[in-house]
């Protein structure tokens, strides 16, 4: 068995001392159009990650806890401080509050649990990662978002996987970067490869599939994943490439899907539901299945294509059930 677990790999384009815009990723999903409905107030996406740089000054209002289960700080559970770049990029890309300068997330309102179950090399053991998804169960949280992966399927972190899972808690996972860019070919990093997460591809901002990205029959959906702007160290920005980068594009989206669901239909929708009305909107690109899954989340659906979607949708809850 293979001991460690990485941050799913991703490359560092360029970093920033000032910005002030809305990401293209952002903005691509359409998450802007319905900012007049919901923010995402009061869902608690838990990060599994490298940690974050709480002090930035577009996170530190979204953050309201965490734990540290790696080594670094000599295994003191209280700091979960991001020596890394990699969980502060992924948090602002989940819940970056608006502020006169900077950038904003998919989900600005949302509450940020921060569990650092990566060290500062972007690497982990598979105990660290297990407790940091128990702990997410144990705080309560709505969604798991995780962009790591390794080359093993262990057991006991599918039980973990599935126990939150069980807890209604929404659980999304980079697909990984070791594609080739061929859908005949098949390339598991886990946990993304497994049925009960959201499993997430990536696209470029034009809306092409990224070579790099894992195809296999679990992918649920694509967000992009290329060339994205977010918070990262030191107050500062950067522009990552990878899986790494999608998969909080759907966490935030998520965030939003819930807190609107739940008013619109004046109850708590189960995970499946839930899943339900992700996949209801996304927009297939005409890619295969094995590369983008449903295709690209996309939160305002056009009125045409809602019979599609409803199709889609009633064959992956009976999948994810």
């Amino acid at each position: 068995m293979e001991q460690y677990v990485r941050v799913i790999p991703y490359k560092v384009i360029q970093q920033e001392e000032e910005v002030k815009e809305v990401p293209k990723g952002v903005e691509l999903i359409q998450a802007p159009k319905i900012w007049n409905e919901t923010k995402g107030k009061g869902i608690k996406v838990a990060v599994l990650d490298t940690g974050c740089d709480v002090n930035h000054p577009d996170l530190k209002d979204r953050i309201i806890g965490g734990r540290n289960f790696t080594d670094d700080d000599s295994s003191n559970p209280d700091i979960y401080t991001d020596y890394n770049g990699h969980g502060t990029h992924v948090s602002g890309t989940i819940a970056a509050q608006e502020n006169d300068a900077g950038v904003i997330g998919v989900a600005p309102e949302a509450e940020l649990l921060i569990v650092k179950v990566l060290n500062k090399n972007g690497s982990g053991q598979y105990e660290w990662i297990i407790n940091g998804i128990h702990y997410a169960i144990e705080q309560n949280a709505d969604i798991i978002s995780m962009s790591l992966g390794g080359p093993a399927d262990v057991p006991e972190l599918y039980d973990a996987i599935k126990a939150a899972v069980k807890k209604n808690i929404l659980v999304v996972c980079a697909a990984g970067n070791d594609g080739d860019g061929d859908d005949s070919t098949d390339e598991f990093a886990y946990p993304g490869c497994y049925n009960e997460v959201i499993s997430v591809g990536a696209i470029n901002l034009e809306r092409d599939s990224s070579e790099f990205t894992n195809s296999h029959n679990e992918i649920d959906c694509v967000a992009p994943g290329e060339g994205i702007l977010s918070t990262y160290l030191n107050g500062k920005y950067a522009t990552l490439s990878g899986t790494s980068m999608a998969a909080p594009h759907v966490s935030g989206a998520l965030a939003l899907i819930k807190d609107y669901a739940n008013r619109h239909f004046e109850r708590k929708l189960s995970e499946p539901e839930l899943y339900a009305q992700l996949i209801r909107r996304t927009v297939p690109l005409g890619n295969s299945p094995k590369l983008e899954g449903n295709g690209l989340v996309y939160l305002t659906v056009p009125e045409h294509l809602a019979g599609i979607f409803d199709q889609n949708f009633k064959t992956m809850v009976m999948n994810a059930i």
